[in-house]
């Protein structure tokens, strides 16, 4: 198979695809795969694999393809190739919550300055890396990325990377219980797509509604919650997506517990599970089972609600996850409170703490913690954050934490 029909097969692929006819497009660009020799169209068709298996969920054929246009880079000798399949194996990683690796190929991308293509791609890389300090709690490091991220973004005129980068903000101020910026960020990506998105692809707009439900259920309007979880839903089945799916189910079970309605929730926090398994979304996975752990609680049924913490747990040690440590420590002081286990509160009272100390999760400041309940947070130029209300009182000329 030549260039030119290499090309035209990479096209056909390309159009099956976003009519929706997913699995006769992996079929065409499997065949190129086979049988072209042209190596530049090789890592083309292999550019369209993994993005297909992104948006699939098929995480480990993404990463399986990924190892593959590494070869193809090195066979072609060109630094901006190389760069885009160094940015590709990160993703792959980050997607299988492996965020260590994550962290490690995004700075080989970033090292691999000068090129043109490199430049355009450092606002995704800057994401990808934002997203893995974010899965490992390491909140200044995540927010710094996202800030870099979306510096590209403007400079570039790029606002597909704009929408993206603000959804992660929007995750990253709920997971820090900013709840008015958590729904700010999500907004901003769903103006961006109404404004510009014509020609995009549906999963921008499913994923903004995706993390305005999250906001919008954390600040109690749960009318609001569902209408945006069920648009993002909709969307998500009509394209397979689903990782996307996984997370719409989640959110669903959880606008159910929030009504206390804990019959409706734990089927869907199951759905979610299963998909969750099934993909390798681990960091999913501790969100169902601390979500079913509330609902064993709100049951008054104790010991399940542990047993559910215990496997949120070991995932969250095997990640490295440590806000969600400090979530299961928090819950399981509440439980042992209640059955009056003075030795285990005392243990998840410390183990707490030394979480709220080993993230830096406390306003340097008034010195509170943060992420304890919605307070609106506000950071400074070096990326930490401290109460807005506490910069507005106390006004600063440096950071306190890190004296800038």
């Amino acid at each position: 198979m030549g260039q030119d029909q290499t090309k035209q097969q990479i096209e056909k692929g390309l159009h099956l695809y976003q009519s929706n006819h997913t699995e006769k497009a992996l079929q065409v660009w499997m065949r190129v795969l086979e049988k072209s020799a042209d190596p530049a169209g090789r890592f083309r068709v292999l550019s369209c694999l993994i993005t297909a298996h992104a948006e699939m969920g098929r995480y480990k054929d993404m990463l399986k393809f990924a190892v593959v246009q590494i070869d193809t880079a090195r066979e072609l000798e060109d630094p901006d190739y190389l760069t885009e399949s160094y940015l590709n194996l990160a993703r792959s990683n980050e997607k299988l919550c492996e965020f260590q690796k994550t962290i490690s190929y995004c700075k080989t991308c970033l090292n691999m300055q000068g090129t043109t293509v490199s430049l355009q791609l450092n606002g995704q890389v800057s994401l990808s890396m934002g997203n893995a300090f974010l899965g490992l709690s390491i909140f200044q490091k995540a927010l710094e990325c996202f800030e870099k991220a979306l510096r590209y973004a403007h400079n570039n005129d790029d606002k597909m990377l704009e929408c993206r980068v603000c959804c992660s903000l929007g995750n990253f101020y709920a997971q820090l219980k900013d709840y008015e910026k958590a729904l700010f960020f999500p907004c901003k990506a769903a103006e961006l797509v109404n404004d510009y998105g014509k020609g995009w692809s549906l999963k921008y707009r499913a994923m903004s509604q995706y993390h305005m439900a999250v906001a919008y259920r954390k600040l109690g309007r749960l009318a609001d919650a569902m209408d945006c979880c069920e648009e993002s839903m909709k969307i998500a089945l009509q394209h397979g997506d689903r990782p996307l799916q996984a997370l719409c189910l989640l959110c669903f079970a959880d606008i159910h517990r929030s009504r206390k309605d804990v019959q409706t929730a734990f089927p869907r926090y199951d759905s979610s599970i299963s998909i969750m398994t099934e993909i390798g979304n681990r960091l999913g996975q501790i969100q169902v089972l601390l979500g079913v752990a509330k609902c064993w609680m709100i049951r008054k049924e104790l010991d399940k609600a542990l047993e559910s913490i215990e496997k949120a747990q070991e995932l969250a040690e095997g990640l490295g996850n440590k806000l969600g440590l400090l979530k299961l420590h928090c819950l399981c002081e509440r439980i042992y409170r209640t059955k009056g286990q003075q030795r285990e509160l005392r243990d998840h009272v410390v183990k707490f703490h030394e979480c709220v100390e080993e993230m830096e999760l406390y306003c340097g400041m008034c010195g509170e913690s943060i992420g304890e309940k919605n307070n609106q947070l506000q950071a400074l130029p070096c990326s930490h954050f401290f109460h807005l209300k506490c910069l507005q009182t106390n006004g600063t000329r440096g950071c306190p934490n890190c004296r800038r």
